[in-house]
């Protein structure tokens, strides 16, 4: 087979269709490509991203129109699992959201901070009205994600306590009223900590009371990405947090390029795994669609994956340290949040320009039936990486490697 490439993929806004809907191309390469049309739709909805085992999620006619009328893009889909003859059904709704922020990036901070909560709170109250259990924001959702500019106010500003902040007060009363947990991706300064500043993710039970945090394991220094300046690598692992729709944990962001950092949190039993982001789309793009799958699949979990939408423009300029020019946006954050589930398959991916709300219903139970099918925690062999782990990183390791007439080679 032969696919002629195409250089518009990064660049069209596109929304991979619902597996009920009459069938489109959604990747403009794949229609290049010298195969039958029935063939292309199996290959897209069933190998690529094996829709096949989705339904629609439907919503009443007036959860419609206030999510249009509010500007939310608003879609709902089912991932199913087999039927046990002793545990019943763990059916969860997950919520994922994804936007803009509402005003300037020059505006006070107060009002940035109460225009946003007010948005959001439109859409947790659809999310709401949708059934959802569990719900989560974008990175660093109630501020603009200023980590590209290198100056420290009045971003800093933005800062709060992860335990009764005013963002984490309104979370609260949000998860109570609407009996939702909560997780919410915050700016942290811990000030019974010398005032040091954290990436953190707050775990906020449907009770109204906070469970717990957890912070950012690795930082990027790459492109605009100059996080370092503000906030260093988290300091509190890897925690799941058992809630009463499940058992959930957070990779922040940069931490899904780190394998490990995915894998931990399966070691630590998470059954959901949330990616709250923001990137963008020269840096990531072609990533983007692959690394939560890859995560559900190797970990028997599910995984989130939200990222902003938008293009945020900053007063002065800024460089990236390569030689070009200086500029004032980060870039366009492309939205395109979607769920990943253990055995493979997916959601279809929110727009990467507006707003949105993902609602996604799953079992928990395909998280063991998966795990019973391909044995990968049976397999996983932690002794034997414990000990090379352990071994490369001591000062004196030398890496394994095996040359043409090396001796003793199985010692």
């Amino acid at each position: 087979m032969y696919c002629k490439p195409s250089h518009t993929y990064h660049t069209i806004p596109y929304t991979i269709p619902k597996p009920t809907i009459p069938y489109q191309f959604t990747k403009p390469h794949l229609k290049y490509c010298a195969m039958p049309l029935t063939d292309l739709k199996i290959v897209e909805t069933s190998i690529l991203f094996n829709y096949s085992v989705q339904s629609i999620l439907e919503f009443s006619q007036d959860i419609t129109e206030e999510s249009n009328a509010k500007k939310v893009e608003l879609a709902g889909y089912k991932i199913h699992a087999g039927p046990e003859q002793l545990r019943k059904p763990r059916t969860v709704r997950i919520g994922a959201v994804q936007h803009k922020i509402v005003l300037s990036t020059t505006a006070p901070v107060a009002e940035q901070l109460e225009a946003i909560h007010s948005r959001i709170g439109e859409i947790v109250k659809i999310a709401s009205q949708c059934g959802v259990n569990v719900i989560c924001f974008q990175e660093a959702w109630n501020m603009p994600f200023c980590f590209c500019t290198r100056e420290k106010y009045p971003w800093v500003e933005f800062a709060q306590s992860a335990e009764d902040g005013p963002t984490t007060k309104i979370c609260q009363q949000w998860a109570k009223q609407y009996n939702m947990v909560i997780v919410s991706s915050i700016l942290e300064r811990e000030e019974s900590h010398r005032d040091v500043l954290w990436n953190t993710s707050v775990v906020i039970s449907n009770t109204g009371n906070v469970i717990g945090k957890t912070r950012k394991n690795h930082i990027p220094r790459v492109g605009d990405f100059n996080e370092s300046t503000y906030y260093m690598e988290g300091n509190l692992g890897h925690p799941v947090f058992e809630t009463q729709f499940g058992r959930i944990g957070i990779n922040i962001c940069y931490g899904r390029h780190h394998p490990l950092n995915w894998y931990m949190l399966g070691v630590n039993q998470a059954e959901i795994v949330f990616n709250p982001s923001a990137t963008v789309g020269d840096l990531s793009e072609p990533m983007w669609p692959i690394e939560a799958r890859c995560a559900a699949i190797a970990n028997n979990y599910f995984v989130v994956g939200i990222n902003r939408v938008g293009t945020e423009t900053f007063e002065n300029e800024f460089t990236s340290g390569d030689g070009k020019p200086a500029h004032n946006d980060f870039g366009h954050f492309y939205g395109s949040s979607y769920v990943a589930a253990p055995d493979a398959s997916r959601t279809p991916g929110l727009s990467r320009l507006s707003d949105g709300l993902l609602v996604t219903e799953v079992d928990l139970n395909l998280c063991r039936q998966v795990k019973d099918k391909w044995g990968f925690q049976a397999t996983s062999r932690l002794d034997m990486y414990a000990e090379e782990l352990s071994n490369a990183v001591k000062p004196d390791y030398k890496p394994h490697v095996i040359r043409e007439g090396d001796k003793n080679q199985g010692q």
